[in-house]
């Protein structure tokens, strides 16, 4: 493997994660995201802090940059980079160094980068999430649910991706910490509830 291609697809692809389609918008409207709701730089709390518009501008983005990083490095180098790129915009979309290492929790970006890796395996993960949030009408079940379930379907379909797979799912898992403890509590709220999440920093 050239070691300087893989380099520069796999920082290329951190720096697409770095971009924040709900920061953007929020400071937009006037709003610091990171201080407003659960403080998370993602869909669902674009929905409760900035609206339905806004909602659907950050999921459309956040999904397409780990689409167009995966493609990226499988167009410029191989599938290697290709799946080290997918662990890399997914970490720089979680950790964004150009906002003070605070974004989201990772899952649109994930499933955009699954969706360049694996088309059938993305939307087996999306039918576990999409269970989950129609049966608990909370996001969080849905995402927690799709993290575990995905090192299985990772090792069913395409079984070089497990343990990059298997390191973003435990990602998720730890990302959703105080999600899950409001769930114990009955204290998460709904997909569409005006209340606002305590604490998830």
């Amino acid at each position: 493997m050239d070691v300087i291609k893989f380099a520069i697809w796999v920082a290329a692809a951190y720096f697409i994660g770095n971009i924040s389609p709900s920061i953007i918008l929020g400071k937009l409207k006037g709003v610091d995201i990171k201080k407003e709701g659960s403080g998370n730089a993602g869909t669902t709390n674009a929905l409760r802090v900035l609206g339905k518009k806004a909602a659907v501008i950050t999921l459309v983005i956040d999904i397409g940059k780990g689409v167009l990083a995966v493609y990226l490095g499988s167009r410029f180098g191989n599938d290697e980079i290709a799946m080290a790129c997918a662990l890399a915009v997914f970490c720089g979309h979680i950790w964004p160094c150009l906002y003070s290492f605070k974004g989201g929790k990772g899952v649109a970006t994930a499933f955009g980068a699954l969706l360049a890796v694996n088309w059938l395996m993305a939307f087996l993960v999306l039918f576990v999430v999409a269970a989950g949030v129609l049966l608990s009408q909370r996001m969080s079940v849905g995402s927690l649910l799709g993290a575990v379930s995905f090192p299985l379907i990772c090792w069913l379909i395409e079984r070089d991706f497990i343990y990059i797979g298997s390191l973003m799912a435990f990602i998720v898992l730890i990302k959703h910490i105080p999600n899950i403890k409001r769930l114990i509590k009955g204290e998460e709220p709904k997909l569409f509830s005006k209340k606002e999440e305590k604490n998830e920093k």
